[in-house]
């Protein structure tokens, strides 16, 4: 019996018709599964992914709320407890996300690189070939170029909330960006390994190419509050013997000299503005952390306290030196909450290898070879005495 007989009329093609579409349709979906399609709803509206654009998220362990975003890895709110155990925002920063992406901070809590602080005149040779990087502080190439890291949308790849929270971001730097040789991916891990400290760990890995790395994590802080004004008042003791003396253009001269008997002597804890009208503009200069007992192989850099809050931070690091910044060239800068922030309204902690140590051979090395694994660890623990 043949399985189509001849239609009668039209009602009848039409049935016969669809029912020939229905058995192809069934045929053709038996054997070629929906996922092979191409036009897929995953495939034609695609979902957004978020680690694609600039986000804001939360780290609180009860006593330590921090915020950060992954545009640049940059700590937008830190808030800590004082003596009477109120919590007080201690980081220079902005309510929202577009002032960042705006360019509107000069650096407000992020991390920069591929090479932090200076290149005298954003040129380097290494391995015979010679580098040139973009002028971005001029005569000098600083914190890795007009669009470093601290510019970049980092991937978050993990982020988790409990006793210890913690996020992790992911960047992948290309080969000759901002004109800095090799490929390198990086690593950068927050997270609260108690209700007290904030741990920040750093890590590069460089794939092809011999290149320069040197991270630094710039916040701002002032212990007092972020709109509490000038950091003159707040005390502080930096781990060092030596510093890196600069030139006119901020570029160290590659002594390594004392800094006893000078403006610059922290060994002993002192008033940030006791001597600050001796160094010009303020304090803007490289310490050699040669002093600091070490904790678990972090060496102690520096201790922060202001005295009418009681807030304390101690500062620990592997790197070998930290920038002490006094924000010399801050100027109305609105900030959170309508607050202004002014010149020496935070200080700047950045533990780094030595500026322009790509030039100074007698700098430690900032060269990381392929294969070779670049790390730098930051230990932020605060008090109230």
């Amino acid at each position: 019996m043949p399985l189509v007989t001849k239609p009668r009329n039209l009602a009848s093609i039409v049935v016969l018709l669809s029912s020939l579409t229905l058995i192809s349709l069934t045929t053709f979906f038996f054997w070629f599964p929906l996922t092979h399609l191409s036009f897929s709803t995953k495939n034609s509206f695609p979902m957004a992914d978020p680690n694609n654009k600039a986000q804001i998220f939360e780290l609180n362990n009860g006593n330590i709320c921090v915020l950060v975003t992954n545009y640049g890895c940059t700590i937008t709110s830190l808030s800590v407890p004082d003596k009477d155990g109120k919590l007080g925002d201690v980081v220079l920063g902005f309510d929202s996300i577009e002032p960042y992406l705006n360019g509107v901070a000069p650096y407000f809590g992020s991390i920069v690189g591929r090479v932090a602080n200076r290149i005298k005149h954003g040129k380097f040779t290494l391995n015979g070939v010679e580098y040139s990087l973009p002028i971005n502080n001029p005569p000098n190439s600083l914190h890795g170029g007009k669009n470093g890291f601290d510019k970049k949308i980092w991937e978050v790849v993990e982020h988790e909330k409990g006793e210890n929270p913690h996020i992790t971001f992911k960047y992948h730097s290309r080969d000759g960006e901002e004109g800095y040789p090799g490929d390198v991916s990086v690593t950068a891990t927050y997270t609260l390994t108690s209700s007290t400290t904030l741990k920040l760990d750093m890590e590069a890995m460089c794939e092809n190419k011999a290149t320069p790395i040197s991270l630094a994590q710039h916040t701002y802080w002032n212990l007092a509050g972020h709109n509490s004004g000038s950091i003159l008042d707040h005390k502080i003791q930096i781990w060092a013997n030596n510093y890196t003396p600069v030139d006119q253009t901020s570029i160290p001269t590659g002594e390594i000299l004392p800094v006893k008997g000078t403006p610059f002597d922290f060994t002993s804890e002192k008033r940030i503005g006791d001597d600050i009208q001796q160094v010009g503009l303020g304090y803007d200069h490289n310490y050699v952390l040669d002093l600091g007992e070490e904790k678990s192989g972090l060496k102690h850099a520096a201790k922060v306290k202001d005295p009418s809050s009681s807030r304390v931070l101690n500062l620990w690091t592997n790197a070998p030196g930290v920038q002490f910044y006094t924000a010399n060239y801050v100027n109305g800068v609105k900030g959170k909450g309508g607050a202004v922030y002014g010149k020496h309204s935070g200080l700047c902690l950045e533990t780094q290898g030595f500026p322009n140590a790509i030039n100074q051979p007698n700098f430690p090395s900032v060269v990381v070879q392929p294969g070779d694994k670049y790390k730098h660890t930051m230990l932020f623990e605060f008090s109230a005495e």
